[in-house]
């Protein structure tokens, strides 16, 4: 299941999506090594204290809202908003992206990007991608473009939402962190990770609601870790999947653990092109991942579904430990087409599943290429959508610890991976205290 947004659910013309926002004032760097530029105080603008920026700067931005797309192409910067909440880049629907990291090394933290045509935080090593040419059906195809990493990047405490494609977007990055982070109104999802390979990136401690899918990782591979995150209240809760639109096929090895994937069929959400809904957790595809101890709950549809993409088989995943509640249905196979799925098992918690006994015909451990079975499903219809512009404002989420006096933040070269034997089943509560969708 890819699920894509449909170009007519963004409700906006060609002439608005050309919007790039003001150009850059001139900015002044005080002098030394790692220094503070003080937005406005210094720079009158974020892209000018950006473009003043060097390695090591920490930009620190006073509460304001800033009509500009604000592009990092300089290596190991910090961008931080004094206050989360008030300092709002807004792309009033008029440019494509609220910030483009192009560099390696660069932290973007505490503060909020919304109204933005494609995306809120766009981290990339394709310049066609930080250029801002999207490919079909609102997603990077990059030609004849070389795959090229951005290594190392940090995306912590920020708020997007009411954004036309994806809410925080790393593409064709590695060794990063997206965390602490609230995410909403995504036309497509609220984070996605893509094209990477190994991707060494840690997705954790999130909420990801009011999306059209709250999370989507699409030919992302190896160390690719989805960690302690509430993903409720979007149509789709989580998907991980295989697409011949990016490069980097088939994907493989992500490790999806202690999430809370719940509630997915909220009607006031934008509407995505295949029209999934009601679903906790889709497999399209993909290879080798790991779904452990998630709590997936009162998903309408059903609580993990796991099928083929188009030519490509989904092979050798487990599904252990996870705690099943509430769904029409708890764990569906089905590959409807010639491609089969083999290698593929799952515990004995589901209790309905399809086919009938699933996990007495394919429990874990099952030998590699053995058949997976499969049955008939068919999904209810969703309701009609809203569009992303008209999603419900995002509660007031934590700040970053001390960010008026806190210097600038050294993102690692390749970050910590969790322990993910110790990361037990989400209590159902799993960071309701900053989310607006309850959870029954």
């Amino acid at each position: 299941m890819r699920f894509r947004a449909l170009a007519a659910i963004l409700g906006l013309s060609a002439a608005v999506v050309s919007g790039c926002g003001s150009p850059a004032a001139e900015g002044h760097r005080p002098d030394g090594n790692r220094v503070t530029i003080r937005v406005p105080a210094d720079a009158p603008t974020i892209s000018a204290a950006v473009s003043v920026a060097q390695p090591g700067d920490l930009v620190l931005v006073a509460p304001g809202e800033y009509h500009e797309s604000v592009k990092i192409a300089t290596a190991q910067v910090t961008l931080r908003g004094e206050v989360r909440e008030k300092v709002i880049i807004d792309g009033q629907l008029r440019q494509d992206n609220g910030v483009v990291v192009s560099a390696p090394g660069v932290a973007v933290e505490n503060l909020t990007v919304r109204n933005n045509t494609q995306n809120g935080v766009l981290v990339t090593g394709s310049v066609k991608a930080a250029a801002g040419l999207p490919g079909r059906d609102g997603g990077y195809d990059t030609g004849d473009e070389p795959v090229q990493f951005l290594n190392s990047f940090l995306v912590s405490h920020v708020t997007a939402t009411r954004n036309g494609l994806y809410g925080i977007y790393a593409f064709s990055a590695q060794n990063g962190v997206i965390e602490q982070s609230y995410t909403s109104g995504g036309a497509d999802s609220g984070i996605y990770v893509g094209q990477c390979k190994p991707c060494r990136t840690v997705v954790r401690d999130n909420v990801s609601e009011l999306n059209a899918v709250g999370y989507e990782g699409t030919n992302a591979s190896g160390d690719l870790y989805v960690v302690g995150n509430r993903f409720s209240g979007n149509r789709v809760g989580l998907t991980t999947d295989s697409d011949h639109q990016e490069k980097l096929l088939p994907q493989q090895g992500s490790v999806v653990a202690g999430n809370l994937i719940a509630a997915n069929q909220q009607p006031a959400t934008p509407e995505q092109a295949d029209g999934g809904w009601g679903i906790g957790v889709g497999i399209d595809g993909g290879s080798g991942n790991q779904v452990l101890r998630n709590r997936i709950a009162g998903n309408a549809n059903a609580g993990l579904v796991l099928t083929a993409s188009q030519d490509i088989p989904p092979l050798g995943n487990q599904i252990l430990g996870d705690v099943f509640e509430g769904n029409g249905l708890d764990v569906g196979w089905t590959f409807p087409g010639a491609t089969k799925g083999s290698g593929n098992c799952v515990d004995s918690a589901p209790q309905h599943t399809i086919p009938d006994g699933l996990p007495a015909s394919a429990g874990c451990p099952v030998a590699p290429g053995t058949p997976s079975p499969s049955g008939t499903w068919s999904r209810g219809k969703a309701p009609s959508g809203i569009p992303f512009t008209e999603v419900a404002a995002p509660p007031v989420q934590p700040q970053f610890p001390n960010a008026r006096t806190a210097g600038a933040t050294v993102v690692p070269p390749v970050p910590v991976f969790p322990d993910v034997a110790k990361v037990p089943v989400p209590a159902a509560g799993l960071l309701a205290e900053r989310a607006s969708v309850a959870v029954s």
